[in-house]
């Protein structure tokens, strides 16, 4: 009975189709949620709720701090316990979204009967918000697309995409983890609000979400200027409408009133180079709507509007441009930072040291969209192009956002994450419209079982127009200034013969469309696309489980903590080395409670958090100058370095070990340092004499006397100590990937000087925001700095000297002058003869980077080099590996006679014995006879050749 039903119903079994489709589309939406719950926490499982990186232990003592102390103390907070001896105002430079959001959900949890400590609460935010953004990425993707397919595909793809994992798994508690859920949602938001005439009253939503989107990461810039951006070019397409103007208009009022309520914001949306566009697009948008206002009004023309437009904006350009000559001597527009300057500009040539000494400012490479995007970079450009070839405003939206950030994302692999969605979202249109094509296919089973039934062409989703907002309104006929009357100039005979030819071409059109469907609806090709259909789907079944594999991968090992980390001893046993924690718990256990760590700006965050111990500086990187004193302190000389560090700190913690410890990055600790302190390198901006000559880690003559070298190499580099009556060592952590020196001879004075009250400067009597100052022993010190000053900052004047060092370090770090082969070659060979014994008794057998180059240079017969080592380290022939065996037991393997003859004439002993009881001379002997056991070859009868 049902069969017969379902014929005589015709089009029901589209529906039920339909149902069936939808049904499958929300258990696909319920299953992305569900992954990106579960793939974030691969940290917990392997490391428990551990917080991860550095920026989060500085977020996680916020939160504590919002948690014990209230509203009103944090945005009063004053942290005397970091930037010693200035602290920093962190209630008014901090983005205090997410502490906000950890501490509410950590308050309300209770009353659902869950009991969770606050760290658990901060480890776990991150896999939480990952579920949020995708919901609100599949909402964006529905809305641009108009197909829920398309919203639950890029739901599947966000949930797991390793763009978003990146900056989102459990553990990291970073500002971005929360970050992408407000600019997902921001998004949605403004699309939705231009839907059609009446969604306007959406852009209220939009401006609480950006209001958030603010509150929680300072990439709310990306944001306000995207949907600038996209307001701006729809007006200029002609795609202006009252709708747009108040949706633009409530998202720009109420957004930016909040965003000026953070007050690490404060009034930038006015006086920023980087958030003024919005602004002008908003009081162009203003103007606009005047004229529109008076066209409705008086029911002016469309040349009387334009000469309208003009006379307006003429007057309101002449307005602003008095304006701006007014307010630019005062300094009143701030430049672009030096963050956004680099995405204009190659990186490691911003002109700021500081910016230029991170890593995740490198431009990405076509690598890096593989690692993070996957397949999604194939599909993605699918999705782009169907934007473009069937246009709304949301899906105009959409190609923008894909442009702007592709763009953006090639100057800082750090943005890829901005990549994450729109890739999702551009991937999601793609997959979605083919599955809704495929389930259209059905038709064919469906007109089979009923005969009756016929599909239309537009409907069901499949072969039908674009609809867009004049589609969907009752055709109007525009006035033309005339009462409606058809004015003279259409009744000349030209005009009337092109607008013939328009109607001949409109007819034409709906003529072959109609034949293309008739043919594309026919029996055979219906066939076929059924079995398209069939084929297809296996191997996108495939490309998706390998995709979802790889993010797995990935997200195993994106999951993986900085601060500790498995590894694998000799013996293949599987560790965790907790050298960083262990260190910062023995600073939080074994040094008085008011303890000053000096450390580099990196691990500052990690020394308040779990140290709970004063610091230097940390990764806010709020101060330039004061990081380059931290700089001069580590790259000087270590008399020098001291007779700072003793007024500054009583303890100096530096990580070794390898990687990237502090001897990796220290030449930028000294570009920094000079860049303020030109004494430092003169004459040399990049500071290429601080650093090292080879890959054996060759130190040049200035690295050698540093402080740094020193502390990092103490009694683990031949000839490298520290001077006990400075620096005495305190603590090495087990894998040796962390050391602590306390400080000598450390000022009381100064200690006693700064931390007296009355030192520190106030903004007012009794006020919370009291900064403090250096100690007067450290007067001259910072008399002496040159403030350093943004190349792109035009409210600071520029004398020549600036200017030419600028220009040399851009010079520099494009290239430029090299320490000579023969420089380099002396260097190694003074630093590698520090491993050499001091004669034939004695020697004593391992393996360090002498045996591994000499090895290397017999291996490739460089004779050469290995006759200048001897010239300038005699006593390198007698080196030993761990294996007992040196230079002429390798010469012997490789057949190097003319090595071995140098090494034999320079005193080697031929009659010492490798591990295995081996003598090296017999094997000697053997050399180019290929026995090895020391027997003599005979000698061949020469002959001549005339």
């Amino acid at each position: 009975h049902l069969f017969l039903w379902v014929r005589e119903a015709g089009g029901t079994m589209n529906i039920v189709v339909s149902i069936l489709w939808h049904i499958a589309l929300f258990a696909g939406f319920l299953l992305a949620c569900k992954q990106a719950y579960a793939i974030r926490l691969y940290a917990v499982k392997d490391y428990g709720l551990v917080i991860h990186e550095f920026d989060p232990w500085f977020n996680f003592r916020a939160t504590q701090y919002l948690a014990d102390n209230g509203w009103t103390e944090f945005f009063h907070w004053y942290d005397h316990k970091s930037w010693y001896p200035l602290g920093r105002p962190v209630g008014t430079t901090i983005f205090p979204g997410m502490q906000i959001t950890s501490v509410c959900i950590w308050k309300i949890l209770p009353t659902f009967g869950i009991d969770m400590s606050l760290n658990d609460v901060c480890v776990m935010t991150p896999a939480w918000f990952g579920v949020v953004a995708t919901t609100f990425l599949a909402l964006l993707s529905a809305e641009c697309a108009g197909s829920w397919a398309a919203g639950t595909a890029a739901a599947l793809v966000m949930s797991v995409i390793p763009a978003h994992i990146m900056r989102s798994v459990a553990g990291g508690y970073d500002n971005e983890s929360m970050a992408v859920s407000a600019l997902c949602a921001t998004f949605y938001f403004w699309c939705r609000s231009l839907r059609n005439d009446a969604s306007w009253i959406w852009g209220i939503a939009t401006g609480f979400a950006y209001i958030y989107m603010v509150a929680v990461w300072g990439g709310y810039i990306f944001v306000v200027n995207m949907i600038g951006v996209h307001a701006g070019v729809l007006v200029l397409l002609g795609q202006y409408s009252s709708s747009l103007h108040k949706a633009y208009s409530l998202w720009f009022i109420i957004g930016t009133f909040g965003a000026t309520r953070v007050p690490v914001v404060g009034m930038a949306p006015f006086k920023s180079l980087e958030q003024l566009g919005p602004f002008g697009v908003f009081l162009g948008i203003q103007l606009l709507e005047i004229c529109e206002q008076q066209r409705k009004k008086k029911k002016l023309s469309m040349m009387e509007v334009q000469v309208l437009r003009m006379k307006v904006f003429g007057v309101a350009g002449a307005a602003l441009a008095v304006l701006v000559a007014i307010l630019l001597p005062t300094g009143y527009f701030g430049p672009l930072s030096s963050r956004v300057r680099g995405l204009f500009v190659k990186h490691t040539r911003t002109g700021n040291p500081l910016v230029d000494s991170v890593a995740e400012h490198q431009p990405a490479s076509p690598q890096a969209y593989w690692q993070y995007l996957h397949y999604s970079v194939y599909c993605a450009p699918v999705g782009f192009a169907l934007c473009l070839l069937q246009p709304t405003k949301a899906r105009l939206f959409l190609a923008l956002y894909g442009s702007i950030g592709y763009f953006f994302c090639n100057k800082m692999v750090r943005l890829v994450l901005l990549m994450g969605p729109i890739s999702s979202a551009l991937t999601g249109i793609a997959i979605g419209a083919f599955g809704d094509w495929a389930v259209a296919q059905t038709d064919i089973i469906i007109s089979a079982i009923t005969p009756g039934a016929r599909r239309v062409p537009g409907k069901n989703g499949e072969d039908g127009e674009e609809m867009t907002q004049k589609d969907a309104e009752p055709t109007k006929k525009e006035p033309n200034g005339n009462g409606g009357k058809k004015s003279k100039k259409t009744s000349h005979s030209l005009l009337r013969q092109i607008e013939q030819g328009v109607e001949w071409l409109q007819t034409t059109r709906k003529s072959s469309m109609e034949f293309a469907f008739q043919v594309y609806d026919c029996i055979p090709l219906k066939v076929v696309r059924l079995l398209l259909v069939a084929l297809a789907i296996r191997p996108m079944l495939r490309y998706w489980g390998e995709f979802y594999g790889y993010s797995h991968q990935m997200a195993h090992q994106m999951s993986n903590p900085s601060i500790m980390y498995k590894a694998r001893l000799q013996n293949g046993k599987e560790i965790i080395i907790d050298d960083y924690r262990e260190a910062y718990w023995w600073v939080r256990d074994k040094t008085p409670d008011d303890a000053r760590i000096m450390a580099w700006w990196d691990y500052g965050y990690q020394i308040a958090g779990i140290g709970n111990r004063t610091t230097i500086a940390d990764g806010n990187t709020w101060n330039h100058e004061h990081i380059a004193t931290l700089g001069k302190c580590l790259a000087s000389e270590e008399n020098a370095a001291h007779a700072i560090v003793k007024h500054l700190a009583d303890f100096v913690l530096v990580w070794v070990g390898g990687g990237g410890d502090d001897l990796a990055k220290s030449p930028h600790m000294a570009r920094i340092g000079n860049s303020v302190y030109h004494d430092i390198c003169p004459g040399d901006p990049t500071c290429r004499q601080f650093g090292f000559y080879d890959r054996h880690g060759t130190p040049t003559p200035m690295m050698e006397k540093s402080l740094l070298y020193k502390l990092v190499g103490h009694n683990q580099k031949p000839g490298v100590f520290v001077n006990d009556t400075l620096f005495r060592e305190v603590y090495t952590s087990k894998y040796n990937k962390v050391r602590i020196y306390k400080v000598r001879g450390v000022s009381k004075k100064s200690r006693k000087w700064v931390a007296n009250p009355k030192n520190r400067i106030c903004d007012a009597p009794g006020s919370w925001y009291c900064s403090g100052q250096y100690p007067p022993a450290l007067k001259e010190l910072i008399a002496s700095r040159t403030n350093f000053a943004q190349l792109e900052d035009f409210n600071t004047k520029r004398n020549d000297k600036d200017a030419e060092y600028n220009k040399k370090y851009m010079a520099n770090m494009g290239g430029g002058a090299r320490d000579s082969e023969a420089e380099r070659r002396q260097a190694t060979v003074k630093f590698l003869s520090g491993y050499a014994p001091a004669g034939k008794a004695g020697v004593k057998w391992e393996d360090s980077p002498l045996t591994t180059e000499l090895h290397s240079m017999v291996k490739n017969n460089d004779i050469q080099s290995v006759k200048f080592f001897i010239q300038e380290a005699p006593m390198v022939v007698h080196t030993r590996s761990g294996d007992g065996r040196g230079p002429l037991w390798w010469a012997s393997e490789f057949g190097r006679k003319e090595i071995a003859e140098l090494l034999i004439k320079a005193g080697v002993d031929t009659e010492a014995k490798d591990k295995g009881g081996t003598k090296a001379k017999p094997l000697a002997i053997g050399i180019g006879g290929g026995n090895g056991g020391g027997k003599k070859k005979k000698k061949k009868k020469k002959t001549t050749t005339k």
